[in-house]
């Protein structure tokens, strides 16, 4: 009986190797899940406009909205060489920090709340406002307030970001108030500026920054996730948006998060981020963490890739 033993070991591995090969041949290929491509864009200008109020004090260009916190509290007006010149006033610091802006067709600049550094008594209820500093007469107001947005100790963050749409002459909110380290409970707001109206909601997305963009294949909100280090599309059909988005992109670090989305140039994001969390201490001994990246569609790889930009 030992003697067969070689030839039923012999005709065992004949056997695993015919398997083998013919699994190789008749096996379907692994699908690659491609990306989602916007599609082709441009560099182009908004509509949007600096306030009026700059140009009778006779300001040189270039100009830079400064919400940095860093010299004013609130916001100032950089310009000229270098930036040097500054224009601001002490009204603009009474509603304390901002985190973002938009300017419209008119040069109305409305803006958003950022709590900074630390809490006190009045920053909770900031957070739930739209600030607009008028084009003509420079005064800073509350523009709307949005009573359902609820920051706490744990998540101090409510409105958060902001995008004008000349399209119909709206702004696109998002908020990130309710949300924890487990649940999504941010939203997107849609607003008429002339009536104030909300005219959609979407929940269920915290997103950091918004950016209106189209291309051949369309128009899309961008989103820069507060969570995950991912860009979302959501596209906009007839002024509304869609409820379900498309992952356009992951950030290279994972505890990266886009805080800021524009078009470099044709077909080209510029996307700066920071690290964040919904830690207010945390988030202000991390906010010096700042990264600029060149992210662009490969037609050929069929996938977004990306530089680093110093």
């Amino acid at each position: 009986m030992r003697r067969y033993i070689p030839i039923f070991i012999s005709i065992l591995l004949v056997s695993i190797l015919f398997s083998f090969i013919y699994n190789i041949k008749n096996s379907k290929p692994k699908e690659i899940k491609k990306e989602f491509n916007i599609g082709n864009f441009e560099k182009k200008d908004s509509g949007a406009r600096y306030p009026k109020f700059l140009y009778k004090l006779k300001v040189k260009q270039p100009i830079a909205i400064d919400l940095s916190q860093q010299r004013f509290k609130g916001i100032a007006f950089l310009f000229g060489s270098g930036l040097r010149g500054a224009i601001y006033k002490k009204t603009w610091g009474k509603f304390d920090y901002f985190g973002n802006f938009a300017l419209d067709k008119n040069g109305n600049t409305y803006l958003t709340p950022m709590p900074f550094i630390s809490i006190k008594s009045t920053t909770f209820n900031l957070q739930k406002n739209i600030y607009k500093l008028d084009s003509k007469s420079g005064k800073l107001s509350i523009w709307k307030s949005i009573d359902e947005v609820t920051p706490s100790s744990t998540n101090p963050f409510g409105i958060i970001s902001i995008e004008y749409d000349i399209d119909d002459n709206s702004l696109w909110i998002s908020a990130i108030d309710k949300s924890d380290y487990k649940i999504q409970r941010g939203r997107i707001y849609h607003i008429d500026i002339k009536t104030k109206e909300i005219l959609q909601k979407i929940e269920g997305y915290d997103l950091l920054s918004l950016k209106i963009i189209k291309t051949d294949r369309g128009k899309f909100l961008l989103g820069g996730s507060a969570r995950e280090n991912i860009v979302y599309a959501f596209e906009i059909n007839k002024t509304k948006v869609s409820k379900t988005p498309k992952k356009l992109f992951s950030l290279y670090d994972i505890n990266e998060r886009a805080r800021k989305i524009s078009i470099f140039k044709s077909n080209h994001l510029l996307i700066k981020t920071i690290p964040f969390s919904y830690n207010l201490i945390a988030q202000t001994q991390q906010g010096s963490i700042r990264k600029s990246y060149d992210f662009y569609f490969d037609i050929k790889l069929k996938k977004w890739n990306f530089k680093t930009i110093k």
